[in-house]
């Protein structure tokens, strides 16, 4: 799979690896990249010797950043409402988070499982991916959050599902940082891994699951994650994307300060404004 620029793409012994290869970035996710994602996933669905895959991050800062929100768009950065309509600024979110909770379901509606391999950095994007995915094997040096409810931002109706109402309020009303440890006892990660070992492991555990019959990795997939779509979290996420769009259309005093602070010292200083005033984080390399 040699087209793709910023996912590396490859399949060994039943398994496909995808691999977020924007390393130099922290494997933030751009709108190309994250189309790219979702073609190599339809592509190891697609493939009758692919029985599972694994979705990781290249390098061992992170697993995925988030999107990357110093990216230029062709209307210029997305989140600035600057010389937009109201209309056109709300419009704007409106078809991209309804796009986003599709994409995160995408991931339960494929016919393999999707285990996530977290290295490093799971914020924002990052983090509902690694949610949405079937399985999650953490490193030991993993670290957990969505800061970007603190420049106005969303999180996602995922986090409450896994973890309960009470933890998805503790860590998505601060965008507090969380390690791999508190991960696992909020039960939103299945095992906690050396660094050094967590490919493998992930690997063994993707095995193992491809010597199962394709059916039954398929109907019990199904089983548990459209029981879960019919249970109501379906409905939730349709309502998450309605309120992302509100929360992100809902520009204030307080973002346009951190857009100042950008146009000024770019996305270092934007990030800054926004996060040292959190600071120290309660888990995690920033806890100190």
């Amino acid at each position: 799979m040699s087209d793709f620029t910023h996912i590396d793409y490859s399949v060994k012994n039943r398994v496909a690896t995808i691999m977020i290869d924007r390393a130099e970035a922290m494997n933030s996710i751009t709108p190309e990249l994250e189309a790219e994602l979702h073609a190599a996933l339809d592509v190891a669905d697609a493939d009758p010797e692919v029985q599972v895959a694994i979705l990781t991050g290249a390098g061992t800062t992170a697993f995925s950043a988030g999107y990357d929100i110093g990216s230029e768009g062709p209307d210029g950065r997305p989140m600035d409402p600057t010389n937009k309509a109201v209309g056109d600024y709300i419009k704007f979110w409106w078809n991209s988070d309804r796009a986003a909770a599709d994409k995160l379901m995408h991931i339960w509606k494929l016919d393999i499982p999707v285990i996530a391999a977290v290295n490093g950095w799971a914020l924002g994007g990052g983090f509902w991916y690694q949610l949405a995915c079937d399985i999650t094997i953490a490193a030991d040096n993993a670290v957990f959050g969505q800061p970007e409810v603190r420049h106005i931002s969303n999180t996602t109706f995922l986090f409450a599902a896994l973890a309960g109402w009470k933890a998805a309020n503790r860590y998505g009303l601060t965008g507090d940082h969380f390690d791999a440890q508190e991960a696992y006892r909020l039960g939103i990660v299945n095992e906690v891994v050396p660094a050094d070992e967590l490919m493998d492991t992930t690997r063994a555990l993707a095995e193992r699951i491809a010597m199962v019959p394709a059916a039954a990795i398929r109907l019990n997939k199904a089983i548990t994650m459209m029981g879960l779509e019919s249970a109501g979290v379906g409905s939730g996420m349709k309502l998450n994307a309605v309120l992302s769009a509100i929360a992100h259309s809902s520009h204030g005093p307080e973002r346009e300060e951190l857009f100042d602070q950008q146009r000024k010292d770019g996305i270092r200083g934007f990030l800054k404004a926004r996060d040292d005033k959190f600071r120290p984080e309660p888990f995690g390399p920033r806890s100190r």
